[in-house]
């Protein structure tokens, strides 16, 4: 306990410092596995009862599942820069394939946890046997006895049976155990085979070359980082002088001493400049220069959103 205990915290020490992409979707499935095996270990308990295995094993997979779907949704900030925009301008910008991408786009990093979660718990196989054990039709078992039906099947899981049904017990156990770890690998298999074929899609319609998009996620990166650091210092210098005008003193330790003499900020950036760098973002082109973001875009001076006849319309990558 105190092992997966230990686990779980390491994963999320290296989940919120991971920014490539498929480190992060890495540690997503490793924490996913790890969160599996404590709730496994300390919250399933099939309950051994007719038309109740089937709702609890079914829950067991499929509620987790989707928490974590939601998760993934609400942790997504694309989904965030969707609202925004549909907020502040709609989608009406945006080509059927562009929408149908960024929709894919969240829905694709949202389901990295859940689709973890549902193929462990296939193959581990405890909550398929669980939900459908009191489905075994008693006369595909050899020399089954006639008097017992589904109120025993579906005491298997917990193998609370009588003394000359044990074998059945195995039997059942071992071809629902089967059948829910083929269920895992084929899940596995189909999920192989779907990012396989996103990938080859995405490189084969993107307008940019390899070396390009490889630097538009650099840009990306670095753009965001630089952003998130100098509006934390930005806040924090602001804030020292509201709190000094109100007091007449502000306590500042060295660091921030240092920091309010090195940047002497005047005022805050209106609304419409927020709203400006705040959104999805469309990779666009002006005459024929990249514009890599809605900041690099509003730094430029370039009015609206819409794609130009000589332009070009992608997607962004996930971050």
């Amino acid at each position: 306990m105190a092992a997966l205990i230990a686990e779980n915290f390491r994963f999320l020490s290296l989940f919120f410092k991971s920014k490539d992409v498929m480190i992060f979707n890495g540690l997503v499935a490793l924490g996913t596995v790890g969160s599996e095996e404590l709730f496994s270990v300390v919250a399933f308990n099939c309950p051994c009862s007719p038309a109740r295995n089937y709702i609890y094993g079914l829950a067991a997979i499929g509620v987790p599942a989707l928490a974590l779907f939601l998760i993934g949704v609400i942790w997504n900030n694309h989904t965030w820069n969707l609202v925004a925009e549909c907020h502040k301008r709609g989608i009406k910008n945006f080509s059927a394939a562009a929408t149908f991408l960024l929709f894919g786009s969240i829905m694709g990093r949202a389901a990295v946890a859940p689709v973890t979660w549902s193929v462990i718990s296939l193959l581990r196989g405890e909550a398929y046997i669980c939900a459908l054990s009191e489905f075994v039709r008693p006369s595909s078992l050899d020399k089954f006895p006639a008097e017992y039906g589904a109120e025993v099947l579906a005491r298997f899981p917990c193998k609370d049976v009588p003394a000359n049904l044990t074998k059945f017990r195995d039997e059942v156990t071992r071809r629902l155990r089967y059948e829910s770890q083929l269920f895992g690998w084929l899940l596995i298999g189909i999920v192989a085979v779907l990012v396989f074929l996103t990938k080859c899609l995405k490189h084969c319609c993107s307008p940019l070359s390899y070396r390009q998009e490889a630097y538009w996620a650099q840009y990306r990166s670095n753009e965001d980082k630089l952003f998130r650091r100098t509006a934390e210092v930005h806040s924090r210098i602001l804030a020292a002088k509201n709190v000094k005008h109100f007091f007449g003193f502000v306590a500042l330790d060295k660091e921030e001493k240092e920091l309010v003499q090195e940047f002497p900020v005047e005022g805050v950036q209106p609304s419409p400049q927020w709203n400006a760098i705040t959104g999805v973002y469309i990779y666009r082109e002006n005459k024929g220069f990249p514009l890599y973001s809605r900041l690099h875009k509003w730094a430029k001076g370039v009015e609206g959103n819409g794609p130009s006849p000589e332009g070009h319309e992608m997607l962004f990558l996930a971050s």
